[in-house]
């Protein structure tokens, strides 16, 4: 067990930021962010960065970057095809979230990107719905950096924290005892995140 752990933990640098970004972006860019939990691979990124095996900043950075410009071409996707996509029937269990969605893009404009960033469900659709109704691209950017700015910087260090416990136990304890620990860490924070993620779509 610990060796798969370790295995996993000393990932390349590269493979761990490239991966993180995959995942945070995908979920905006291609409207799938109730599949794809991006939040989740953002706060693992930052798991990875507690445990040594990248740099903490440049976790954050890879998330703040992917989150923007994931938002953007999910912008441009709901722009050009926005209303074919809301229309698909696969969408009809979700109707009800939606409609909220659209909601609330319609009373707070561009305050509704910025909030959107923060659930789930929203997070997915927002970008899509803002290019649909033709929300100035400029201040569609405006909100969509500021929300994830703030967001990457909360997940990742979120994710930072909750790994701190590693170092902590191997001082003490020894580097087996602490990879145990790091492997209980990670499996929390990804329960954690799939059914609070299932909470927020399905509601």
């Amino acid at each position: 067990m610990s060796g798969i752990i370790d295995h996993i933990l000393s990932a390349p640098t590269w493979s761990v930021l490239g991966l993180v970004a995959l995942v945070v972006f995908v979920e905006d860019a291609l409207f799938v962010g109730f599949v794809v939990p991006g939040e989740t691979a953002a706060i693992l990124g930052g798991v990875a960065a507690s445990f040594g095996h990248v740099p903490l900043w440049a976790v954050i950075v890879v998330v703040i970057t992917a989150a923007i410009l994931g938002d953007s071409v999910g912008y441009e996707v709901g722009r050009h095809i926005g209303p074919r996509i809301l229309a698909a029937r696969i969408l009809d269990r979700r109707r009800k979230r939606l409609d909220d969605a659209q909601a609330l893009l319609a009373r707070r404009g561009g305050a509704a990107v910025f909030l959107g960033r923060w659930t789930a469900f929203f997070r997915a659709v927002m970008p899509a719905l803002a290019g649909t109704v033709r929300m100035p691209y400029r201040k569609f950017l405006a909100f969509n950096a500021a929300g994830g700015i703030l967001w990457g910087a909360v997940v990742v260090t979120a994710g930072y924290l909750a790994g701190r416990s590693y170092a902590q136990v191997e001082a003490t304890m020894g580097r087996v005892a602490a990879l145990i620990v790091a492997g209980i860490v990670v499996v929390l924070v990804v329960v954690w995140q799939i059914r609070k993620h299932r909470s927020e779509v399905e509601q």
